[in-house]
């Protein structure tokens, strides 16, 4: 295979890019910090949408739609929020050739336009708890763009609910960090992720709890793939958010938020891709299986052809390329870039033995299989391909994870990897420290690994690294 991506080893942003550009996945948009998502980068986005919102969906919640344009004075009514998304801000001050009364901020994320209507649409406590979603794209203005993992504008889900009672509001949060977002990580993503709660100086603008999920990339560095936040009584007071009780009291809502981005699919290529280009785990993969002709004549065409139907009756997503005029080497590079998990290989001297040759992206191995078994050795390997890009993942984190007892020891790891290490041993002082060396508290979590209560409980463990 022809060397045409910069080699991780050699320059991991570098290849990064290299691998986007190459792929097609994105391209860089007319705006700095922009980016278009191509035909082949959206159509992976559409399987992770399409997934997640059913799992968003298994929790009761309802799809809805909310204005681009928040008026300013709504983020001022909760200083934490306004203050914590201050720097990020785009904000319209004119519009049809005249100044704005009042200017209008590009949404950045939507609590205060949503808790604005939920004041309007929550009377009772029949009414509650009230469970929201919105596909959408935010702006917020970045110095420092990377393409899908930090653009000034982006594409997520951002979930809003009101309840009536502080635990409805925690046990919901806990349900979509647990049940939608792990839960999709692990099983659709095949990235293996570390579950945990913020500490406060990271916790979201206005929250009372941030609980994340971390996974670690092929740098050794870590990224956010996706926050669920208890903004406790926050939102409910600024924006009046009120129901009478079943006692005929007046009392105010206890809401949440949650939210995920196209993000995940800088996650998905940093964390599986390799020096030939992305590997697609197979339950993602718009594409799971491409036939190849390797040489049009000699009945290939028609062998192909009942390999693709074949392949469609096992329920597998299967494309037909029969673009013999186009050089067979540079179809199997471009399918190797945009990971496509299985090449099956067909060609006059394959047919002749009767033979397709199954080419698996993962492991790169390349064997021949017999017409009427390739369906049947088809499904298998993608199933044990799903399993092995997890369980890689999960190894280069082990490995890379290491066992500390000093702030100067996490410190000093998180330079190649992460740093597990009491959080009595780092504080708010020690996590200060760890910030001017770029290097965060990733998440805090019990010694088992399950959810702290709060940040007070004792034998914390903290979990440090570098960041995207």
């Amino acid at each position: 295979m022809a060397r045409v991506l910069t080699p991780r080893a050699e320059d991991f942003p570098r290849w990064y890019q290299d691998l986007i550009a190459k792929a097609q996945l994105a391209d860089n948009g007319p705006v700095r910090g922009t980016m278009v998502i191509r035909p082949v980068g959206y159509a992976i986005w559409e399987r992770m949408q399409a997934d997640m919102d059913a799992r968003i969906k298994e929790q009761g919640v309802q799809n809805a739609y909310f204005p681009l344009f928040i008026p300013e004075n709504y983020l001022r009514r909760e200083a934490d929020h306004v203050e914590g998304f201050s720097p990020e801000l785009a904000v319209v001050t004119h519009a049809g050739g005249k100044e704005l009364a009042e200017p209008l901020v590009v949404r950045p994320t939507s609590e205060t336009v949503i808790g604005e209507f939920m004041a309007k649409w929550v009377d009772s406590y029949r009414d509650l708890p009230l469970l929201l979603n919105q596909w959408a794209n935010v702006v917020r203005w970045e110095l420092r763009p990377r393409t899908f993992l930090r653009t000034t504008e982006f594409l997520w889900q951002e979930g809003h609910t009101a309840h009536a009672t502080e635990q409805d509001a925690r046990d919901h949060a806990r349900d979509i960090h647990k049940n939608v977002y792990e839960a999709f990580m692990t099983e659709m993503l095949a990235i293996p992720v570390v579950p945990g709660r913020k500490t406060k100086g990271e916790r979201f603008a206005g929250a009372t709890n941030t609980m994340t999920v971390e996974a670690m990339m092929r740098d050794g560095k870590a990224l956010q793939m996706g926050t669920s936040h208890e903004l406790g009584q926050n939102f409910a007071k600024a924006f009046d958010i009120t129901y009478s009780s079943a006692e005929r009291t007046v009392e105010h809502a206890w809401t949440t938020s949650w939210g995920t981005s196209t993000r995940m699919l800088g996650g998905l290529i940093m964390v599986h891709g390799d020096d030939n280009g992305l590997r697609l785990p197979p339950r993602l993969a718009p594409i799971q299986v491409q036939i190849m002709v390797v040489k049009a004549g000699e009945g290939v065409a028609e062998a192909a052809a009942q390999l693709q139907a074949d392949l469609k009756t096992a329920g597998v997503r299967v494309k037909l390329d029969d673009r013999s005029d186009i050089p067979f080497g540079r179809r199997a590079v471009d399918a190797e870039l945009q990971g496509i998990p299985i090449r099956v290989e067909v060609g006059p001297r394959d047919l002749a033995n009767g033979n397709a040759v199954v080419a698996r992206r993962v492991d790169g191995s390349k064997s021949p299989v017999a017409l009427a078994e390739v369906a049947t050795a088809v499904v298998a390997a993608l199933k044990a391909d799903q399993q092995r890009l997890y369980d890689d993942a999960l190894a280069f984190r082990v490995e890379r994870t290491v066992e500390v007892k000093t702030l100067g020891e996490a410190i000093e790891a998180s330079q190649t990897g992460w740093a597990r290490v009491p959080w009595s041993a780092v504080g708010e002082a020690g996590e200060k420290e760890a910030n001017g060396k770029a290097v965060t508290v990733r998440c805090l979590t019990r010694e088992d690994g399950s959810m702290p209560e709060s940040d007070e409980e004792p034998g914390l463990v903290a979990y440090l690294g570098r960041s995207y």
